[in-house]
Order: C-alpha cells, then structure tokens, then sequence
C-alpha cells in the first residue's frame, strides 16, 4: 500500500532508522529539495519543448537532487559506514555545474540591470526553480551546521542556483525573446518596463 499511517502522529524515519518530527531541520531541508527538483521538472518540460539543449542537464541535475535528498536524510554522526557511503555527495558534481555554467555564461551578453523573471516559458520556469533552490539552500544550512549532511550538498545547491539564472537566461536568447529589465518606479506614478533582446 501506498500509505504506511507511521506518520500520522506527525514524525517520520530517516535513512538511519531514526524517527525524527516532521518539522526537524532534516525534513525542511527534504521538502524544499523536493519542491526544487518539482520545479526543475516543469523547468524541464518547457526546456525540452523549445529544444534550447538543456533538458539533459536538467534530468541530471533532478537525479543529483535525489543523491542530495539521501545524503540531508541520513545524519553523518548518526549513520553507519556503509549508509555513509551510499549517500555520499561527490563533489565532482559542484565541478560539473561549474563547467556548464562558464559554457552558458560565455555565450550571453554581460550583464548590466537587474532583470526580472521573463523570457519565456523556459526562462520564467528556470528563475522559478532558481529562488526555490535559494530556499533550499538556506534550510539546508542549519543541517550541514550541525553535520547532519555532507558540506558538498550546501556548495552543490548554492552553484545550482547560478546555474539556473544562467540557464533562464540562456533559454530566452535561445528563444529570441526579450528580458524584462528592472527599473524603480517613481512615486506616484506607474512603473515602466524596459525590454533587452538578448
């Protein structure tokens, strides 16, 4: 059966067998990566439709997220060495992300305004997963503090989200279409939206 009914007096399990309340840092942590890989899946479809060549560094990334989800449910002081080695997070990955966001970035115009979620479906769906992956990284803090997970899933998620505005960005120059600039609105009056091809 799909449902257990453990949970229902508000706790649940981790990878160690611990039982923990379902509002522990470990499970804030779990449930904004698992709202980030969600939102990298809507990210992922819009991505593939427009054949804008990142869908496949999407899918990776959502596989690498689940890697991130087992590493955060598994407390490093409280874990056998083998379940330690089954969750490990590689820091292989944070190189990985970094060469894909030198690629992306080389290829677009510098960056001179604030610009504000636009572009597109892509676009707009990246910058999405882009602030959720800010969330998940800010609870993921508080667990890497009181090593619970693996200080290369903090590093992982925090290059992940450059990659993102990287990727939004490269989405919309794929797709010809303009960024919505940033500019303050006077008081009293309504705020103008500037555009920039890309």
């Amino acid at each position: 059966m799909l449902y257990t009914r453990t949970g229902d007096k508000g706790e649940s399990s981790l990878y160690n067998g611990e039982r923990r309340v379902k509002t522990d840092r470990i499970f804030e942590a779990l449930g904004a990566v698992d709202e980030l890989n969600s939102a990298i899946g809507i990210a992922h479809h819009y991505c593939k439709k427009s054949a804008n060549g990142l869908d496949e560094h999407l899918i990776e990334i959502q596989c690498n997220l689940q890697d991130i989800g087992s590493n955060i449910a598994t407390p490093r002081n409280d874990a056998s060495e083998t379940q330690l080695r089954n969750t490990a997070f590689d820091d292989g990955h944070i190189e990985k992300l970094e060469g894909w966001i030198d690629t992306l970035d080389s290829k677009l115009p510098p960056l001179r305004n604030f610009i504000l979620p636009s572009g597109g479906e892509s676009s707009i769906f990246l910058h999405q997963a882009r602030s959720i992956c800010r969330r998940a990284e800010r609870t993921t803090i508080p667990v890497v503090e009181a090593n619970d997970a693996d200080e290369s899933v903090l590093k992982y998620l925090n290059r992940l989200s450059d990659y993102l505005f990287a990727a939004a960005r490269s989405a919309a120059k794929h797709e010809g279409l303009e960024e919505n600039v940033y500019k303050k609105a006077k008081s009293g009056r309504e705020a103008s939206i500037q555009t920039r091809a890309l």
